[in-house]
């Protein structure tokens, strides 16, 4: 299929943005990378008004170190994050995930902003920023304001962004002493969507669980340190807790073993790096 027809504005400054949603309102959506808005567009799914695309604005362009944490601006590409050399000091969790992600040639081209507002439950960014803890600043012609990842979330394909805002930037902690990163997904063939993925973080105090593809967003679920036979307890409540459904891709009762299997694994991966 062929998208249905609309006007296509070039922004050169984030500025702009809020000329084009004065004249096209809530039928604008942004595009940047296109990596998934395109799919849409062509089975319209989505029938926007005008597309406003930002992947020339150098001012939304940027990945950098701020207050604690790797920002991540609206234009700048996947690959962008993934190849930067201290990626895996910095953030650890995203160098362990990146590598999921699709394919290169769209990692080359779609931004971190885009997936973090597609908000597919699937995804394997929006499942970093949940389970790090990390924060959405959105902005609009009047305020910018910030929503941690649990708050930005509100369901299949649905966030918290409101008329009139975009995501300016997204956030995502620096690698804490002490902690320790693991993450695994399981899909049909490399690249493809996943069937469940999971994220851990593990310090001596606490243990962090993440997991995308069962509910219809990502979860996080965090615990005290546990003794063994407490963690296998504590997963399995929470591997419940995400009232998985069964699809043409698995059955819930698969979906729940793989978070159990992995949530296990992937924590006591963690727990057991410093002694390596």
């Amino acid at each position: 299929m062929k998208p249905a027809a609309f006007d296509y504005v070039r922004i050169e400054d984030a500025d702009e943005i809020f000329d084009a949603f004065d004249t096209y309102g809530e039928e604008a959506r942004i595009l940047a990378g296109g990596q998934s808005l395109m799919a849409m567009l062509n089975f319209r799914l989505a029938q926007p008004r005008a597309l406003l695309d930002i992947s020339r604005c150098e001012n939304l362009n940027y990945v950098r170190i701020a207050d604690g944490r790797l920002c991540v601006g609206a234009a700048a590409t996947q690959a962008s994050v993934e190849w930067r050399g201290a990626l895996a000091r910095e953030v650890p969790l995203l160098a362990l995930a990146f590598p999921s992600i699709s394919h290169f040639q769209i990692r080359n081209r779609g931004t971190v902003c885009g997936s973090i507002a597609h908000a597919d439950p699937s995804a394997e960014l929006p499942l970093c920023l949940t389970a790090l803890g990390g924060d959405v600043v959105l902005r609009s012609r009047s305020r910018r304001r910030v929503l941690a990842a649990d708050a930005f979330f509100t369901g299949m394909l649905t966030t918290a962004i409101a008329p009139g805002e975009f995501i300016e930037e997204v956030r995502f902690p620096l690698a804490a002493a002490g902690r320790r990163y693991a993450f695994d997904e399981v899909s049909m063939r490399r690249g493809d969507f996943a069937i469940v993925a999971v994220a851990a973080i593990v310090a001596d105090s606490e243990f962090t669980l993440a997991v995308g593809g069962v509910a219809d967003r990502p979860v996080r679920a965090m615990w005290p340190a546990l003794s063994e036979a407490d963690l296998v307890v504590a997963i399995n409540d929470f591997a419940w807790a995400l009232q998985a459904q069964s699809d043409s891709h698995a059955s819930a009762q698969y979906r729940r073993h793989l978070v159990r299997e992995l949530g296990h694994e992937l924590i006591v991966r963690a727990r057991d790096e410093k002694v390596r």
